[in-house]
């Protein structure tokens, strides 16, 4: 058991006082290792074309399929065990939110450390870009990216990561702005140390704390945006379902009855999202004490 003296204890200990956030955790625990072997674990691979049969399509919960599979949750319109297609749409949604929240993080990092850190006409021209894509609702930056680089998971990461950069830019300006005007720096800058060491050994650690709030705020909402355009259809291509284009696939489906297919990848968005932005919040309050309630 880890100790309590360390600051990790004492943040752990802290973090599983609240019920809430420590089911959450769990929750995002479970779901994750469940993406990771997905292949393992799932009836079917939704991927491979040939396994599927369309005489199977849009059946309900609990149907025995000409193969013999039971399909749990039913299958989509195409023949997919939906059990299945929601796995592995889980582990897309979780592999595009980290890895887009990673580089927007360090993108964003970088550029609102050096603005602060520099100042003068750079951190206006600089600061001044970011507000002004802040301006604009982060779907439709997102949504123009894709639909002009094309499906691919590649051009959907750089679509998330140029939709969310600015996020994690402004809240390193602003931490690296408070950081800049220290001692500590001050006594850093008098030594004969480059810029660069004094941004990226001294500023931007100290910095940390707010991004790693905002970080856990963006790959929830990372995961939503690639749904949505899923959803839209600009995401993933069609021989890699997500959440959202199971959702999408379904849509059509449910004033006829067969909700499943729409329904039950929704509902797996939507515990993943929330249970992300549960332990976000969690985080949140820890790393700043005004905000504890």
């Amino acid at each position: 058991m880890m100790s309590r003296n360390t600051l990790l204890g004492r943040f752990l200990h802290e973090f599983t006082r609240n019920r809430t956030a420590t089911i959450a955790a769990i929750v995002v625990l479970v779901i994750a290792i469940l993406a990771i072997f997905a292949p393992l674990v799932a009836p079917q691979n939704p991927y491979d074309l040939a396994s599927l049969v369309l005489r199977d399509a849009r059946r309900p919960p609990g149907y025995v399929g000409t193969t013999g599979m039971l399909h749990l949750l039913g299958t989509d319109s195409q023949g997919r065990d939906l059990l299945s297609a929601i796995l592995y749409g889980l582990r897309i949604s979780l592999q595009m939110g980290l890895l887009a929240g990673a580089i927007a993080f360090s993108i964003g990092a970088v550029v609102g450390t050096s603005a602060a850190y520099l100042g003068g006409r750079f951190e206006a021209i600089v600061m001044r870009i970011i507000d002004l894509q802040l301006s604009f609702p982060a779907i439709l930056l997102a949504f123009v990216i894709a639909a002009l680089l094309g499906q691919g998971a590649w051009q959907l990461i750089m679509a998330l990561v140029f939709a969310q950069y600015a996020y994690f830019a402004r809240t390193a300006h602003g931490a690296a702005s408070a950081e800049r005007h220290k001692d500590y720096v001050e006594a850093a800058l008098s030594t004969p140390l480059s810029a660069r060491r004094v941004v990226l050994r001294h500023i931007l650690p100290n910095s940390l704390p707010p991004l790693i709030v905002v970080a856990t705020v963006q790959v929830a909402s990372a995961i939503a945006l690639e749904a949505t355009l899923s959803f839209l259809g600009v995401g993933l291509p069609p021989t890699e379902p997500s959440l959202g284009m199971l959702i999408s696939n379904g849509f059509q489906y449910l004033l006829s009855g067969r909700y499943w297919i729409s329904i039950y990848p929704g509902v797996a968005l939507i515990i993943l999202i929330v249970s992300i932005n549960l332990v976000g919040d969690q985080i949140r309050d820890q790393l700043n004490p005004r905000l504890k309630r």
